[in-house]
């Protein structure tokens, strides 16, 4: 396989790090997690204590002040475990990162430290029951009054939902400005009106809260307004490049994790007189896989590079949350045919990764605005405008 050139000695430090505090903390525990339909509070500060959390938070907030290699090498070794619970993607790679872009000092200095330490666990509040993909139609509103904004509405699908100390929710204050009415507000989930509704039944992903969220006449401070108003979708917008990149970089984790583990099977298991692994569809189904996930993989760390130098065009991320997430869900169903029926029990690591997969090509933007994105992109370069909703 082509060597991956973008880490350095302190990366592959950290990685070995990281892997033993997953094997040491989380994978012995992540089957009763997924009974319960959550992670322990401990588990956060555990990985807080061992610099696990938002690595590139700087040494004023409380941070390391890292690159943002280490929190992929971060991200990589739970996927790599298939560990789905902890929600530390959303707390590090987009909560901190919307307080660290659009914070004030003392919004920073209130949540960043605690958020490092794992004391504060963050969430984000965007998709609604009827706005997913569209973030200019949700209904959640924040109306003001005199120095404070009464929020009222409801979110759905929130990771961390059930844990979250604070959420850094999107809201309407301009009901007939369209996306020029949005904006975002932190919201702590101790004030009077905050409703956590239940934890929500997944058919993957199970030891990840997942949660509804209700706002009724919550009462909070204009200074808890991140940003301008008005101005929260186009901050929302300016990093959705990195979500769909974090993203990719778990489906093409997940890609190589699952080929290992079916190499590795195929060689040991006998069917009629022989290994798996000698039979033809079993070499073919696995070198297509292969040559796929190696694509994958180079074009993501591609991508990786690009976004550390401020040059990751939206659209290059929309391929490749596309690419790595159809290639995902298409590895672990290949693999789970070759594991027979012993893939299809959770007993073994391949059918909880073929659970946990359908949601890649829903989360961080469904495949269709992916494919939109794109098309657009060709188009216009080639002077045609396509017709609104096509």
């Amino acid at each position: 396989m082509i060597e991956r050139t973008i880490f350095r000695e302190e990366h592959h430090i950290f990685r070995q790090s990281v892997r033993r505090f997953v094997d040491r903390e989380i994978v012995p525990f992540h089957a009763q997690w997924e009974k319960d339909g959550v992670v322990p509070r401990e588990l956060w500060l555990k990985a807080g204590a061992e610099g696990l959390l938002c690595c590139t938070v700087p040494e004023q907030y409380g941070g390391m002040g890292l690159d943002y290699l280490f929190d992929v090498v971060v991200f990589e070794e739970l996927w790599r475990s298939g560990a789905s619970g902890p929600g530390f993607l959303i707390h590090t790679d987009l909560v901190a990162t919307y307080l660290l872009s659009f914070g004030t000092e003392a919004q920073k200095r209130q949540w960043l430290p605690k958020m490092v330490s794992g004391e504060a666990i963050g969430s984000l509040g965007m998709t609604e029951p009827h706005a997913g993909s569209d973030l200019k139609a949700i209904r959640t509103r924040a109306v003001r009054d005199g120095d404070d904004f009464v929020i009222n509405g409801q979110k759905v699908f929130i990771s961390n939902g059930q844990l979250c100390d604070f959420v850094v929710l999107a809201t309407k204050t301009d009901g007939s400005a369209g996306a020029k009415g949005v904006t975002l507000f932190i919201v702590e989930s101790n004030r009077p009106g905050f409703a956590r509704g239940r934890n929500l039944e997944k058919i993957g992903m199970k030891a990840q809260d997942t949660s509804e969220l209700f706002f009724e006449n919550i009462r909070i401070p204009a200074t808890n307004m991140l940003g301008q108003e008005g101005k929260g979708f186009a901050l929302m917008m300016t990093k959705l490049s990195q979500e769909r990149l974090a993203q990719a970089i778990r489906s093409a984790t997940v890609v190589e994790t699952v080929l290992d583990w079916t190499v590795e099977y195929t060689s040991d298991r006998s069917v009629f007189g022989q290994k798996l692994a000698n039979f033809q569809n079993t070499q073919f189904k696995l070198a297509d896989l292969k040559t796929k996930a190696t694509v994958a993989r180079v074009f993501t760390d591609r991508c990786i590079s690009l976004f550390i130098e401020g040059k990751l065009d939206p659209v290059d991320a929309a391929m490749a949350k596309m690419f790595t997430s159809e290639l995902h869900c298409e590895a672990v169903d290949e693999c789970l045919q070759l594991f027979g029926g012993w893939g299809y029990m959770t007993e073994y690591p391949i059918a909880r990764a073929y659970v946990d997969a359908r949601i890649v090509k829903i989360a961080g933007g469904s495949i269709e605005i992916m494919k939109t994105i794109i098309a657009r992109q060709m188009f216009a370069q080639s002077g045609f405008a396509l017709a609104k909703g096509g």
